[in-house]
């Protein structure tokens, strides 16, 4: 006992170790205890136990070992360190636990096992399992097995990995132990289960018995997946998603598990790769020449029987290769080529990818070969070329196909169509472009008109396969010229296809629907109405142009053509003289023909003016343009000797290329003479005109090589030199997109050795041009030309340098109809508006090149590879002397590739150089051709950096990154080729290729998987003994890290050796730090979109690999925020340990406002000196660097509260930061970019209460910002938005509601455009919630912002927002459709050409949702804001209105609400944040809660009124900072407010009981006076679902014969009940907006004239109640807001026909009342809203038209009202006008004036600037000269250095006074920095006064004009103020305040500039286009900017949807500025 007692004293890992069993035993149960109580999974108390848990489980004694078992279970289980013990522990388990004869025991080593798999070391502990099978012990094995199996069973085969069990389960069942085959058995059962048919091949060679059994027993598995039942410990939200499915009986299978199920593994990854090559027949060579034909058989026989293994081992097949092309192309014998095609099969099924090297070589030859008849040869070379196309592109292949499609041999075209065919069928969209379709179509349609009925059908077969594939839209424009018959076939055919797998084709039944009646050729399906909106989007005028049009066939052909295609446009025949004359008979007066020829050139003057006349009011689908350019020709035609007339002419010829649809054929009738005239001094301008017109009727690639072949067909020098300066000038203009370079370059060569000098420099001056689009490439055209004339090109060239090319501003009317319609919005760019982004490859396809095969000869070959050097250098000077004097060469270079291979492994090394100044030279003469050449000639000047002489490595570096420039690094490193390379373990080699690749990867956004393949080597190499090659091996490990990611690195070092595992680990967290950031997307400069656009591109690619790597975030959240907290471990302990100190510490400021500091911070990211703030989970370094930024700004207490690992500190710190964050708001803002970074780490946080907290804060951030007036930068919006986004799929309801109020205050400092590609990264994510969350946002962006928020172009966004549509969520799918349907709300129709081919459920789906949303549109957009009055677009019908389904629809209804005051809360938010400086409670619908329930509301009474006496007892109301806080914007109130929704929302429900029991208990609050105040700031809620429910009553309730009429009336007097208790309250009444206001007198309205009531019971009563209340709502609302929706009511019930015709008769009765009240109420009026509305009234209705009306009184009521204006306000009411855009809209004006005259007192007032009397203002009468005098005092105040400021606030309240002064005459003279300064300084004083009045409103309105006293509706702001501001805001963007601002009017020549193009831009002649896109895009942001802060409304287009007017109205007039500045 004595020993006994001596251990018992040892402390537990001493008893472990002991030599005494018992002892040891005791230590294991008192480990089992401690492992068990330590809570802190990294205490150090693990790593005591790390050394001893190998021998827990090894021990000797068999009863300490079964509890050293369960010790190390649970060791495994809570240790942060277990990993490391993986492999000694499970290799002890193998060998010493399964061996054991207790099954207790065996039983815990299985456990520890698969624990190990569940804490990540799943490979270490498979790879010890297998080791274990090798094991002589079979008892082992069978476990071993049993473990594999049960960790696959439990896992699933994406932990467990099946190819190395794969491997070894044959073996196994060869086994002697029955146990062993038995176990083995089970487990292939288990594989099965996962991989299926995958695994028959590995085991096909297994004893046929137990194949058999096998067999058996997997017939009886079940069919559907297994799935994953552990999970690892970065599972765990799969884990909980796993249980909450089975607990509710796993019916329901989420799409997260969908997702999760294994893909099917391929078999061919299961399967061994043979080495072929060394197997093959020693004389195979010599077989296969040998004259017999029997020894080439059996050569082949033995090739075939090699070829038959399913996957072949790489190596280099080149020669076998082209021994068996040569029996297939040139052996008599059929037989043989059979054969030799099935090698070439089997050696390509058995390479695959690598084969593809091979690919071009045999394909020409096996399509040649075709010819042949017998059906086994046929058979064998397809089989072969299918195998083959597997390995390769249609790209790389399609010049091969092309090249054989014209053959004279029917055989061959008919199976190269059918290999087509059979090519689609594996092809997507993607793979398929329209680059590559367009030229197989092009032949495919020449062969469907061939004589041979095989070749027909083959075609036909391949185009309805490419008709499947990539949809109708997307064929139909290459298929103009088929006739209905052909085209009939190929539909046909594509419904006969099958693509594999089942998949329908892209928009397979799509496009079906017949466009038109007329049967056209050359239709387009879907485009009928297209023709007329490009015209229309300029004049904007005639909106039912489109639909007129479609009963004429000829223009509606004529249209369709047009558009088809760049392919075929529109054409039209040659028209005879009397044809002509007969047409333009028919459009032209008599008179006009009579005189066209007269001899008088003033007859022929008139009639060309009457020609004019005609030709502008002609309609386009009417003008037959051919028939009148033939008329202008007709004698004297163009021969015309008066320079008027002609001038004349050929602007007609303008006019009707401009108007109508002009073909070429008309083109060709008036070129000729265009170019005759175009050297003409007086006619040039003209004739200039006239070309560019037909250069976008016919596409300037066209015309230009028309016009110059005429110019230079004729002799004329001054034609010649104008006719290069146009096409100089049209190519700036249209970009140089589609230039035929070969179709001119010719003549430009003749123009520049012309002996006139003028065309020589107007050659020059257009190379120059050209030169801007191509760049370097243009000067090869004129290598040969003189010295001298290079030289002037050179220095014409040189003038170019460094320019970009303009942003074209004109566009083919073909390709831009083409480009709304196409889906390849993206493609169109490319190609129409690729003004910027010419450069490189595009031009190098355009140059013409040479097909050098034929050169390439046999001969040739053989000299190259002859066996003596000279021979061999002689075949290489004669390569390079073909290369170069061909100059650009095509790809197709014959047996080339495979001669120069073989030479650059020459023992010679002169030749291997040669042959690499070859590939040089080739390089440059084939351009991006070369990427087909990159496996088979690329790759082998890599093996030849590995040379040992330094000038051979340097030669072959040069052409490698010669060969990279034209191809690109994605070819180089796809593939196993790169990494084969590295395998060779020579020095030079990998240090050459490690540096190389350190260079490349840095600049590539994105690389190919196949990358991973080098980390072996790169780790080998990272060990090498060579210390240059392990240098460049560590240089090179942070780009590959930056590309492939730091944990995927870190699992590849799984498999190295432990010793050199270690050190590579050091060196990947060296890397990590140093790892640089992915390049941003290079930004697209688009078709005239101003240089606003590439900034927003480049942000928004910025914060992409930052949403990118959001989405597998989940995972990782536990283990990271653990990792965060070891490292706050330390700083954190600190601050518990002084209490007392802490409060004394914590007075000073919290954070340090230090200047520059957060500039420096951006300096240093975008320097890459510090890492940039993206990652999927925050690592350990991004937090280290945070605390290092964040120690210099933020107070030391703080800075520890932040990074404790306490959650509950760090809600303390975000409270302390609430507190402070009004009285620090500079410094707030100062630290900014830190603090938000903070609460990005916060959002990784699984802590709600953490979370809450931090959603608080921002929101008060937000507000601070906003009434700041601060925006957010680029670098704290990408650090901060992304990381929101990704909460805005939080589970949690309140989380989202927060996120997305936060979203939208972030629209109000940062711009909506910009906030927008966040979310589009956001609708990528797996998390359905944050999809649909995403897309709902994007919804409202669009519905708020208009179209202009999509970035980077509307087509792009829409078509990902459309994907949506097919989503498996349904919220996903619901909120795509809303958004699609929100853009439709915005654009129209428009939005089908935007969104792309969508499949034919999806579309169906869409245009459902369309319509549904076009029949609810006015219950949705009832505005409660007079901001948003434009939106009154009703449909004609009010009843169409109504829901079918009541009781289901109402939470969609709801929704739509709900989505509507989002929307509002946007633009409305203004009012409560200047009265409270927490977030604004904005008027929105609880809609979570509505949807959580939806049947009844039994108990909810006495909960309301719980609430209510709860909550408004204790209410303390804070003391007011700006004016009094009604109680619902307090924080206290957020219960209250939400409870109100609810009821509300139950107000609208279908269920009458449910309705009526809600507006019970409102109205018992609205009885209760001291209760009512809680309804503030719900009142139009609660009208809108009031209104609703009327609706819903009127439409459904009524019809419905199954309800008691009694419970109608019941709920009819509950509601006007409600109504009448409400609008008793004065206060409660004002707060309702004009737009509810105006539903509800059409509810009301609509009551009282319903028949239906006055026959129930009761009815009568309660008709009489109703108009009570219409007295009573007419007398108690805002009188502004009654009268405006009075008038709007009265106009859509004139506009509309279908309502009661008693309607608009009861509207002006409630109008005459409110007449009678304005003696009273006008001076609490807006006087200003009421005009705009008369406006609007009479531009519907102008007096003509009123009186044109069945009654008389609308007319009469008008009168009446403006009569009681006039009256009460007399001339003062002409001020009143300032809302009115363009007054020349209506009458009103005149109609006041006219009204005020008698009184005579107009002389003072603002007389309108448009109108033609008053050519300047005279307000005030001031005098010129008194101007003058002010003015020159306020800049000499400026001038000097005391009086600057004061002067600067003179010149701006002068500016406010008179907003359109010239302040040109003073600025004129001064530098460019007097003007900058000025204009900075009115920017900062309006800014300043901004600030205050929006104070100041809150308290008070300011009064506008003397008489318009205090608005009763004191909860906005007069429009006028806001209108103001617009003002102000134009002047300084140059647009001045009216809409003829820019650019002037025919009224007005004289303009005058406004000011801020003097302040803004240098003198006229030094602006450029450049400062004009830069001011484009500030006005874009600063527009957008102020929409946010002051909810613009500029009523241009009163009736239009949205804002989005506002900026194309805006956009045209940019565009007018810059084609006036050009």
């Amino acid at each position: 006992m004595g020993d006994d007692s001596e251990w018992m004293k040892l402390p537990i890992d001493q008893k472990c170790e002991h030599k005494v069993w018992k002892a040891r035993l005791n230590g294991y149960e008192e480990a089992l205890k401690l492992f068990q109580r330590i809570g802190d999974e990294k205490s150090p108390e693990w790593g005591k136990y790390l050394g001893l848990i190998k021998k827990f489980v090894t021990d000797s004694n068999a009863v300490a070992q079964l509890k050293g078992l369960e010790a190390a279970l649970a060791f495994i289980e809570n240790a942060h360190v277990a990993g490391k013990t993986t492999g000694e522990v499970v290799s002890g388990v193998v060998t010493k636990v399964f061996n054991q004869p207790k099954a207790r025991a065996k039983e815990l080593g299985m456990d520890i096992c698969l624990m190990y798999i569940e804490i990540e070391k799943a490979e270490v502990v498979q790879d010890e399992l297998l080791k274990g099978l090798d094991n002589k012990n079979p008892k082992i094995v069978v476990v071993c097995i049993e473990t594999l199996r049960k960790a696959l069973s439990e896992f699933g085969s994406k932990i467990v990995p099946l190819k190395p069990v794969v491997k070894v389960l044959p073996k196994q069942f060869e086994s002697r132990e029955k146990a062993v085959r038995d176990e083995a058995k089970l487990l292939a059962v288990e594989i099965y289960k996962w991989i299926r048919d995958a695994l028959r091949p590995p085991l096909q060679h297994i004893n046929s018995v137990q194949l058999k059994e096998l067999e058996e027993e997997w017939v009886k598995l079940p069919s559907a997946p297994p799935k994953q039942t552990r999970f690892l410990r970065s599972q765990q939200d799969l884990k909980a998603k796993f249980e909450q499915q089975h607990a509710l009986g796993g019916e329901q299978c989420d799409e997260e598990d969908e997702e999760e199920t294994a893909a099917a593994v391929d078999p061919y990854e299961l399967l061994e790769a043979v080495d072929i090559l060394s197997k093959m027949p020693k004389d195979f060579y010599d077989k296969i020449e040998a004259k017999k034909w029997q020894e080439r058989k059996e050569a082949l026989e033995a090739i075939e029987t090699l070829t038959k293994n399913p996957k072949l081992e790489n190596g280099d097949y080149g020669d076998l290769v082209r021994a068996l092309k040569k029996v297939v192309g040139k052996d008599a014998n059929v037989m043989l080529v059979s054969l030799a095609a099935k090698c070439l099969a089997g050696l390509a099924s058995g390479l695959r990818k690598k084969f593809g090297t091979y690919a071009g070589q045999v394909v020409p030859t096996i399509l040649e070969k075709f010819k042949e008849k017998k059906p086994q040869v046929v058979q064998a070379l397809q089989e072969a070329i299918d195998a083959i196309f597997l390995t390769t592109t249609l790209q790389n292949l399609s010049e091969d196909i092309l090249a054989v499609m014209d053959n004279k041999n029917p055989s061959i075209k008919q199976q190269a169509s059918l290999f087509l065919a059979r090519s689609f069928r594996h092809c997507i969209q993607a793979t398929l472009p329209k680059s590559v379709l367009k030229p197989f179509c092009a032949a495919l349609i020449k062969q469907v008109n061939d004589s041979a009925p095989e070749v027909r059908d083959a075609a036909f077969e391949a185009l309805g396969t490419a008709m499947k594939v990539v949809g109708e839209k997307a064929v139909n424009p290459f298929l103009t010229d088929l006739d209905k018959l052909k085209l009939d076939k190929i539909k046909e055919s594509a419904d006969k296809v099958e693509l594999p797998g089942g998949k329908k084709g892209a928009g397979g039944g799509g496009d079906k629907k017949p466009a038109a009646k007329t049967p056209l050729p050359a239709e387009a399906p879907s485009k009928s109405s297209a023709p007329p909106k490009k015209t229309q989007s300029a004049a904007a005028s005639k909106p039912s142009a489109g639909p007129s049009k479609k009963g004429k066939p000829t223009s509606a052909a004529g249209g369709k053509n047009k558009k088809t295609s760049d392919s075929k446009e529109f054409t039209e025949s040659e028209l005879s003289v009397e044809v002509s004359e007969e047409l333009a008979a028919g459009v032209l007066p008599a008179i006009c023909l009579q005189q066209l020829d007269s001899a008088n050139w003033k007859e022929r003057l008139a009639s060309m003016e009457e020609f004019q006349r005609a030709v502008e009011t002609m309609d386009k689908a009417d003008m037959p343009c051919q028939a009148l350019v033939r008329m202008l020709a007709k004698k004297p035609g163009w021969k015309e000797t008066n320079f008027q007339v002609m001038q004349m002419k050929l602007h007609i010829v303008a006019l009707i290329a401009q108007r109508g649809q002009f073909s070429k054929t008309s083109a060709s009738v008036v070129l000729d003479a265009l170019v005759d005239k175009v050297g003409d001094i007086k006619c040039g301008g003209n004739a200039k005109e006239g070309l560019t017109a037909i250069g976008e009727a016919c596409s300037l690639p066209w015309t230009a090589e028309q016009v110059v072949s005429m110019a230079f067909a004729q002799k004329n020098p001054k034609n010649q030199a104008e006719t290069l300066n146009w096409l100089a000038n049209a190519m700036k203009e249209f970009g140089f997109a589609g230039i035929n370079v070969k179709g001119f370059i010719n003549n430009v060569k003749t123009a520049l050795g012309a002996t006139n000098p003028a065309v020589r420099t107007a050659a020059i001056t257009l190379l120059g041009v050209m030169h801007l689009y191509m760049g370097a490439p243009l000067r090869m055209f004129f290598e040969d030309e003189k010295p001298a004339l290079l030289a002037q090109i050179d220095a014409e060239f040189e003038k170019m340098q460094g320019q970009s090319p303009p942003a074209p501003i004109r566009f083919t009317k073909k390709a831009a109809a083409a480009a709304e319609e196409d889906g390849d919005e993206g493609e169109e760019q490319e190609e129409d508006g690729g003004g910027g982004g010419g450069g490189g490859h595009d031009i190098m396809d355009l140059l013409p090149r040479t097909d050098i095969s034929d050169k390439i000869t046999s001969d040739l070959v053989s000299k190259i590879e002859d066996k003596n050097w000279k021979i061999r250098k002689e075949g290489l000077d004669e390569v390079a002397a073909i290369i170069s004097e061909a100059k650009f060469i095509t790809a197709n270079i014959g047996e080339l590739p495979l001669a120069l291979k073989g030479r650059l492994g020459d023992s010679n090394k002169i030749l291997v150089q040669q042959t690499l100044t070859i590939l040089q030279q080739l390089a440059v003469a084939m351009g991006p051709g070369l990427k087909q050449h990159v496996k088979a000639l690329g790759i082998p000047i890599i093996t030849v950096l590995g040379d040992s002489k330094l000038n051979v490595r340097t030669a072959a570096m040069t052409t490698l990154q010669a060969w990279v420039e034209q191809t690109g690094m994605k070819e180089w490193l796809e593939g196993e080729d790169l990494s084969e390379e590295l395998k060779r373990e020579n020095p030079f080699l990998r240090q050459e290729v490690l540096g190389w690749l350190a260079e490349k990867l840095p600049t590539l956004r994105a690389v190919p998987g196949d990358l991973m393949l080098c980390i072996p080597q790169l780790y080998t190499c990272l060990e090498d003994r060579n210390g240059d090659v392990r240098k460049k091996a560590q240089d090179a490990l942070p780009t590959f890290m930056m590309h492939l990611g730091y944990e995927k690195m870190t699992k590849a070092t799984g498999k190295l050796k432990p010793a050199s595992k270690d050190q590579v680990v050091a060196m990947l967290e060296k890397a990590r730090a140093v790892m640089p950031a992915k390049p941003a997307a290079p930004a697209k400069a688009g078709g005239g979109k101003g240089s606003g656009e590439p900034s927003r591109a480049a942000s928004a690619s910025r914060s992409q690999p930052a949403s990118e790597d959001f989405t597998d975030s989940k995972p990782e959240v536990k283990k990271v925020r653990g990792g965060v907290a070891a490292k706050k471990g330390a700083a954190g302990k600190k601050p518990a340990a002084k209490s007392v100190k802490d409060d004394e510490d914590k007075s000073g400021p919290i954070f340090i406002l230090i200047p520059g500091a957060k500039e420096q911070r951006i300096k240093e990211e975008k320097q890459l000196k510090i890492l940039k703030w993206n990652f999927i989970t925050p690592r350990d370094e991004y937090v280290e660097q945070l605390k290092t930024q964040m120690s210099t700004c933020f107070a030391k207490w703080l800075q520890d509260e932040l990074f404790h690992f306490d959650f509950q500190r760090h809600v303390k710190a975000i409270g302390f930061m609430i507190e402070r964050l009004e009285c620090e708001r500079e410094a707030t803002i100062g630290c900014l970019d830190l603090i938000l970074k903070w609460f990005t780490l916060r959002f990784f946080d699984t802590n709600t209460t953490v979370l809450m907290k931090v959603l608080e804060y921002l929101k008060l951030l937000f507000a601070m910002l906003n009434s700041e007036n601060y925006h957010l930068t680029e670098y704290e919006a990408t650090s901060f938005v992304p990381y929101l986004i990704l909460k805005v799929g939080e589970s949690k309801d309140v989380v989202r509601k927060d996120v997305r109020a936060i979203l939208t205050m972030l629209c109000k400092v940062y711009p909506a455009s910009k906030v927008f590609p966040f979310l589009m990264e956001g609708t990528k994510s797996k998390n359905s919630k944050q999809r649909s969350e995403c897309l709902d946002e994007l919804g409202c962006l669009i519905e708020g912002y208009g179209m202009n928020v999509c970035q980077p172009t509307a087509a792009k966004c829409l078509k990902e927002i459309a994907v949506h549509i097919g989503d498996r969520d349904t919220s996903v799918r619901n909120a795509a459709l809303n958004t699609v349907v929100a853009v439709y709300n915005v654009c129209g129709d428009q939005v089908y050409k935007l969104i792309g081919n969508l499949s034919e459920k999806d579309m169906s789906m869409l245009e459902e949702r369309i319509k549904r949303s076009a029949k609810k549109t006015p219950a949705a957009p009832a505005k409660p804001s007079a901001t948003e009055r434009s939106q009154r677009e009703h449909p004609a019908n009010p009843n169409a209105t109504f829901l079918r389904k009541p009781a289901q629809e109402d939470p969609n209804k709801l929704k739509i609400m709900y989505r509507t005051y989002r929307i509002q809360a946007r633009q409305n938010a203004q009012h409560s944040e200047s009265s409270h400086p927490s977030i604004p409670k904005e008027f929105q619908l609880d809609l979570d809660m509505i949807e959580m329930d939806q049947s009844g509301v039994c108990e909810l009474p006495d909960l309301v009124q719980h609430k209510l006496d709860e909550l408004l007892e204790p209410i303390m109301i804070p003391e007011p900072k700006m004016r009094s806080v009604s109680p619902h914007f307090d924080d206290l109130h957020n219960s209250t407010a939400s409870t109100i929704n609810f009821v509300i929302s139950q107000v609208a429900s279908g269920d009458i009981n449910t309705s009526i029991q809600a507006l019970a208990q409102i109205d018992e609050v609205l009885r209760q006076e001291d209760k009512a105040e809680v309804m503030s700031g719900h009142i139009d809620q609660f009208l809108i679902a009031t209104f609703m429910q009327l609706r819903l009553i009127y439409s459904t309730h009524m019809a419905d014969d199954r309800l008691d009429k009694k419970d109608i009336i019941k709920l009819y007097s509950c509601i006007i009940g409600n109504m009448l208790s409400l609008f008793s309250m004065e206060s409660l009444a004002r707060e309702a907006s004009m737009g509810v206001l105006k539903d509800l007198m059409h509810g009301v309205i609509t009551l009282m004239l319903d028949g239906r009531v006055e026959d129930i019971e009761d009815g009568q009563q309660l008709i009489r109640s109703v108009n009570l209340l219409v007295i009573r709502v007419l007398e108690k609302s805002d009188q502004t807001n009654m009268i405006s929706a009075l008038l709007v009511l009265l106009q859509d019930s004139l506009v509309t026909t279908a309502g009661p015709p008693m309607f608009s008769e009861l509207v002006m009765k409630c109008l005459w009342r409110m007449i009678r009240f304005l003696p009273e109420t006008i001076n609490s009026i807006n006087l200003d809203r009421i005009l705009l509305d008369v406006h609007n009234f009479m531009k519907v209705f102008p007096k003509e038209k009123l009186k044109q009306l069945k009654s008389d009184v609308p007319h009469r009521t008008l009168k009446t009202l403006l009569h009681t204006l006039c009256k009460l306000t007399g001339a003062k009411i002409l001020d009143h006008l300032s809302m009115i855009e363009n007054r020349n809209e209506s009458e009103l004006e005149a109609h006041l004036r006219r009204s005020v005259k008698n009184s005579g007192n107009l002389s003072g007032l603002k007389s309108d600037r448009g109108n033609e009397k008053t050519g300047l203002r005279t307000e005030d009468r001031m005098s010129k000269a008194k101007v003058s005098d002010i003015l020159s005092e306020i800049f000499k105040k400026i001038g000097s250095k005391e009086n600057t400021k004061e002067g600067l606030t003179e010149l701006y309240e002068y500016k406010q006074k008179y907003s359109d002064a010239d302040l040109e005459p003073f600025l004129k003279n001064t530098s460019q920095f007097f003007q900058s300064y000025v204009e900075r300084g009115l920017r900062m004083i309006e800014s300043e006064r901004e600030g205050k009045t929006r104070i100041q409103t809150s308290a008070v309105i300011p009064q506008h004009g003397v008489d318009s006293g205090l608005s009763s509706n004191n909860e906005e702001l007069k429009p006028a103020v806001y209108y103001e501001r617009l003002k102000i805001l134009r002047q300084r963007q140059g647009l001045e305040n009216t809409s003829r601002g820019v650019g002037g009017s025919e009224d007005e020549p004289q303009q005058r500039p406004p000011i801020s193009s003097l302040l803004s831009s240098k003198p006229s002649v030094a602006s450029s286009t450049d400062m004009l896109h830069s001011k484009l895009s500030q006005l874009k942001e600063s527009r957008e900017l102020y929409q946010q802060e002051h909810n613009t409304h500029s009523p241009t287009h009163p009736r239009s949807a949205s804002p989005a007017a506002n900026l194309d109205d805006l956009k045209k007039r940019l565009e007018r500025i810059k084609s006036n500045r050009q």
